[in-house]
């Protein structure tokens, strides 16, 4: 009986939320009436993370992912649930991109005065539906793994003494190499075997499966292509002919499908002109470094200012989802090869110019990354320059022009220095 099962999904939820230690979330739902859509990869907490939050309030709870639900109609459901609770008027749908015409369904219960919560881990699947039927109804949210200020609370660690300094860079290479999912981070589970696990229901069942991909072993190829060229650049031709694609459009297709599963984040190219960001060579990024370690690449310091460099393109993300959606992230490359990692833009002003370097002194950093920085400012309007370093920490004036230095770990720990805050 469909109520059993959904009074079984809410004593599962129960369980989980009373035995586990629950780390504050960095993000911060908005009371409004409104369709509440939390997205982000799976296992990022979305479920723990908008369950606490409701855990004082009477709701409804339903789960998606559950292959006993899967069989009845939303009708079926929705009496389910007036069967199974006595009294609510809160109802939190989990990974509800599974259930067919979801979107009709939701709009139904909105306009019956239902507070709605919604998660999925398939961000165009939801914004597609979405904008057909809940339009100006719904207000959507990106939750990521944990950032590193999320790490370190689940850790207990403060910093309190200079040996608490020294410390917390072996704690940084920690979650360079594992990442930031919380069933790791919490609950101590082996990352490679978490991670590889995670990496293959996403690939093999959201991806391969639910888009009936024929050629399944050229699309996992191109995959782990992308993971091994992580904070490089790619452009669909180049995934084309490397992998014998029939076309551009294929490339974009798979590229688009991970992309929407929130296994990669791609980066455009800056240019005034929109036509040339949309055909400029994208740079990768994964959500998380820990699928690069998980699937066989190891920490080595020849790769090490990559890892650096996806950490700040995931955080660059993250603070633009939680705190200032009005963002831009770019990175920037010109004619004359002069490279920018990150340009961040919010409305006409360009803000700040980012380079990540592996780096413990100033004699260490590659004066290129000094001469593309100099150009930026000149080119830009001025915006702030920053330069993100492994332990090297100074301002420099060069050309009469103020360059910041700053240890990851600190940067990663103050998200001021992206003026959001």
């Amino acid at each position: 009986m469909i109520a059993d099962i959904l009074l079984s999904q809410k004593y599962y939820m129960d369980k989980v939320i009373n035995s586990s230690k629950f780390i504050e979330r960095e993000l911060k739902l908005i009371n409004t009436k409104l369709v509440k859509v939390i997205t982000g990869i799976r296992r990022s907490g979305k479920s723990l993370f908008i369950y606490n939050y409701l855990k004082d309030k009477k709701f409804a709870y339903v789960n998606f992912d559950d292959d006993r639900i899967l069989k009845y109609s939303a009708e079926e459901i929705y009496k389910g649930l007036l069967q199974a609770y006595n009294l609510f008027d809160i109802i939190l749908f989990d990974e509800i991109q599974n259930l067919e015409n979801w979107e009709i369904f939701v709009n139904r219960l909105y306009n019956q005065d239902y507070d709605i919560y919604i998660t999925g881990s398939n961000s165009k699947l939801l914004s597609k539906e979405l904008s057909t039927h809940l339009t100006g109804r719904a207000i959507s949210f990106t939750l990521f793994p944990f950032s590193f200020r999320e790490f370190l609370k689940a850790k207990e660690f403060k910093i309190n003494t200079y040996e608490d300094y020294e410390r917390i860079k072996g704690l940084l290479r920690e979650y360079l190499e594992y990442g930031g999912f919380p069933e790791i981070v919490v609950n101590n589970e082996d990352p490679h075997i978490y991670l590889k696990e995670l990496y293959d229901r996403i690939i093999n069942v959201d991806i391969i499966y639910r888009y009936k991909i024929k050629y399944s072993k050229t699309f996992k190829d191109i995959s782990y292509y992308l993971l091994s060229n992580i904070s490089n650049n790619i452009t669909y031709n180049s995934i084309k002919k490397n992998f014998n694609l029939g076309s551009d459009h294929t490339a974009s297709k798979y590229l688009y499908y991970l992309e929407e599963s929130f296994l990669f984040i791609f980066l455009n190219n800056f240019s005034f002109k929109l036509k040339e960001i949309n055909k400029s060579p994208k740079k990768v990024y994964t959500i998380d470094t820990g699928f690069y370690t998980s699937l066989g690449y190891k920490v080595l310091p020849d790769n090490i200012g990559k890892l650096m460099e996806n950490i700040v393109a995931i955080e660059l993300f993250r603070r633009k989802s939680y705190y200032n959606k009005n963002l831009e992230i770019y990175y920037f490359k010109d004619y004359q090869q002069h490279e920018i990692d990150f340009l961040i833009k919010e409305g006409n002003n360009i803000k700040q110019l980012i380079q990540v370097s592996y780096i413990n002194n100033y004699d260490e950093i590659d004066k290129r990354e000094i001469r593309s920085l100099l150009k930026g400012y000149n080119l830009f309007n001025k915006p702030e320059l920053l330069i993100i370093t492994w332990d090297y920490e100074d301002t420099k004036i060069i050309d009469n022009i103020n360059i910041k230095f700053i240890p990851l770990y600190k940067w990663l720990l103050n998200n001021s220095y992206i003026k959001i805050i």
